[in-house]
């Protein structure tokens, strides 16, 4: 049996094949928006120019002279090089000079991209023509209030300052806050270490067991955002939704919490898994469109597996690595950021990761990156898994097993 995979996101969005025993008994288990279709520019720009409970981005720009631009990296499949070019268009007709916007990278605890990330996140023409920063979670940061949950909220100066500030992300599933985009951008995203540390500590301990994939009621990192964001004083968002190859489907553009709520709707049955792989031998999860946050992809390799025992494969090919952490990542031997490490591999499960980039620090996340077997091809995978995996083996395909989701 072949089964065609994505990979390669920001390399060319290209497609793996892997083989399979034809005597295994193989489901692949695709989100319901895996081939939903792309929008038209003209789409996304009716999206954008028609907006949910806000004036119009020119609107807004009337008598403003500056104008900050924040959106989020390369863990997110966001394609900025579509939505800023309607963006900027709309701050110019409304009388703010190119000269006067400035692109702010929502890196939250990640490391910085490179001028060649920044190129293919935004576009080569807007890196030439606009100055575009990464955020510094360090430095820079302007205070702006404290939310009832006690974070002292410290924002990036340039956005702070800026008379005018827009968001453009992503939303999709995340493994604490339910969903991503929206106020995401803003804490963690151009907050302070000590607002992030706050947040993710203090704030998620208060009551842990309401956060998780895809749970939005009461969920107190989404009610701590919403509450933070609105302390920033966001003006006007854009929420993108995007299908099982990264391209985007749905926009939803305007004020910051309503548009975000109105994107969510969406979301909650397109990156959903229907029905839920249960009962199985073997996963085998795709880490396409985060690849570089491989960790992901584990969960949603471990829930099929019957009593969360048996075998997930991850197919990790991500040429950058895995993405710099400054929260969670290990940055020695046997210490790290200061939520480090972000889980352990249970002795239930076999771990494999097939990564053709494949580094000594890949599996760093993990407290136990020592029980992980690693291979760099699909043929070396197979030689591990035959000896174990006779006929009638109950198999699971995850096509994107960092952004899909099990509404369990």
């Amino acid at each position: 049996m072949k089964i065609n995979l994505p990979e390669l996101l920001w390399y060319g969005n290209k497609t793996f094949d892997i083989e399979l025993p034809d005597h295994w008994n193989t489901v692949v288990c695709p989100m319901n928006g895996f081939d939903s279709k792309p929008m038209t520019t003209m789409e996304m720009a009716s999206s954008i120019n028609n907006p949910i409970n806000s004036k119009s981005i020119r609107e807004l720009a009337i008598g403003k002279k500056t104008a900050a631009i924040v959106f989020d990296d390369m863990t997110r499949p966001t394609r900025i090089s579509e939505l800023a070019p309607i963006v900027i268009e709309e701050l110019v007709a409304g009388g703010i000079s190119e000269d006067n916007i400035i692109f702010v990278c929502a890196l939250g605890t990640h490391g910085a991209l490179t001028q060649n990330e920044f190129r293919k996140k935004l576009g080569p023409e807007i890196v030439k023509k606009f100055r575009v920063f990464n955020h510094n979670i360090y430095e820079n940061c302007k205070e702006i209030g404290t939310t009832s949950r006690g974070t002292k909220m410290m924002i990036n100066r340039g956005v702070a300052e800026a008379d005018l500030k827009i968001g453009i992300g992503c939303v999709t599933p995340h493994a604490q806050t339910g969903f991503s985009g929206g106020g995401k951008l803003i804490l963690p995203g151009i907050a302070h270490i000590e607002s992030i540390s706050h947040f993710h500590i203090e704030v998620e301990s208060m009551d842990k067991e309401s956060t998780g994939m895809g749970k939005l009621n009461n969920n107190i990192m989404r009610m701590e955002i919403d509450e933070a964001s609105q302390l920033a004083g966001i003006d006007f968002f854009v929420n993108a939704i995007v299908n099982g190859r990264g391209y985007t489907t749905d926009v939803f553009a305007g004020d910051l919490m309503d548009s975000h709520s109105a994107a969510v709707k969406k979301a909650i049955k397109h990156y959903a898994t229907e029905p839920v792989p249960l009962n199985k031998d073997l996963t085998i999860a795709n880490a396409y469109v985060k690849a570089n946050e491989m960790a992901i992809a584990m969960l949603l390799g471990l829930i099929p597996l019957k009593n969360f025992s048996g075998t997930v494969v991850a197919i990790a090919n991500s040429p950058e690595g895995q993405v710099i952490h400054y929260l969670l990542g290990r940055f020695g031997r046997d210490f790290g950021g200061r939520l480090y490490p972000v889980g352990e591999i249970p002795p239930s499960v076999n771990f494999i990761v097939m990564a053709p980039h494949l580094d000594k620090t890949f599996g760093d996340w993990f407290a136990n990156p020592e029980v992980i077997t690693w291979t760099e091809n699909w043929e070396q995978t197979m030689e591990l898994l035959k000896p174990d995996f006779g006929p009638g083996t109950e198999v699971a395909v995850i096509p994107n097993a960092t952004m899909q989701y099990y509404d369990l």
